[in-house]
C-alpha cells in the first residue's frame, strides 16, 4: 500500500513540476564558468570570451534558481542582436527557450524554439524542448479548465444551497 502511495506522490509531484527532464545545472558549476569568463575577460581571445560567455549562459539558464535563470535570459538577449551565424544564434535561441520554460514563460518559450527550429529544423534537442513545451502548455490548459470547472460547481452550489435555505 505504501509503494501505491509512494507511486502516486511520484506522479503528481512530476505533473506539477516542469522540466524534470531538462538538465540542472548547480550553483557550483555556475561559480565555475564565472571564474572562467573573469579569466579570459582579460587574456583570452574573442572566441574564448565568447565560448565562456556561452558556458555561463547555458548554466544560467539551466539553474534551479530564478534569478539565476533571469540572469542568463538577459545576457542571451543582449548578445542576440550581435550574432551573425546561423549556428550561434540558433543556439541562442534555444537557450532562450529553455530559460523561458524554466521561468514559467511557455509561450514566449514555444516561439523561440519554434525561431530555433526555422534555423536548424533536424536539431534534435530542440525538438524535444517543443515536445515538452508543448506538454506543458496542454497540462496548464487542463489545469485551468478544471479549476474553472471547479469554480463554477462551487457557486452553482452555493447558489443551490441558498436557494434551498429560502424555501425551507
Amino acid at each position: 500500500m505504501d509503494t501505491k502511495i509512494s507511486q502516486w506522490l511520484d506522479s503528481v509531484t512530476s505533473f506539477f513540476n516542469p522540466g524534470q527532464h531538462l538538465p540542472k545545472c548547480n550553483r557550483d558549476i555556475i561559480l565555475g564558468c564565472e571564474k572562467e569568463v573573469a579569466e579570459v575577460e582579460n587574456s583570452g581571445t574573442d572566441e574564448q570570451k565568447s565560448e565562456s560567455i556561452m558556458r555561463l549562459s547555458w548554466a544560467l539558464v539551466h539553474s534551479t534558481q530564478l534569478e539565476d535563470v533571469q540572469r542568463g535570459i538577459a545576457m542571451l538577449e543582449a548578445s542576440l542582436s550581435g550574432t551573425n551565424s546561423p549556428s550561434q544564434k540558433s543556439e541562442k535561441l534555444y537557450l532562450l527557450s529553455v530559460g523561458c520554460y524554466r521561468s514559467g514563460e511557455y509561450s514566449r518559450s514555444l516561439q523561440l524554439v519554434e525561431n530555433c527550429l526555422e534555423i536548424k529544423p533536424d536539431w534534435r534537442q530542440a525538438l524535444y524542448l517543443e515536445k515538452t513545451v508543448i506538454e506543458q502548455i496542454t497540462k496548464d490548459g487542463v489545469i485551468g479548465v478544471g479549476i474553472s470547472v471547479t469554480t463554477v460547481g462551487l457557486i452553482a452550489g452555493g447558489i443551490i444551497t441558498a436557494l434551498a435555505s429560502r424555501k425551507s
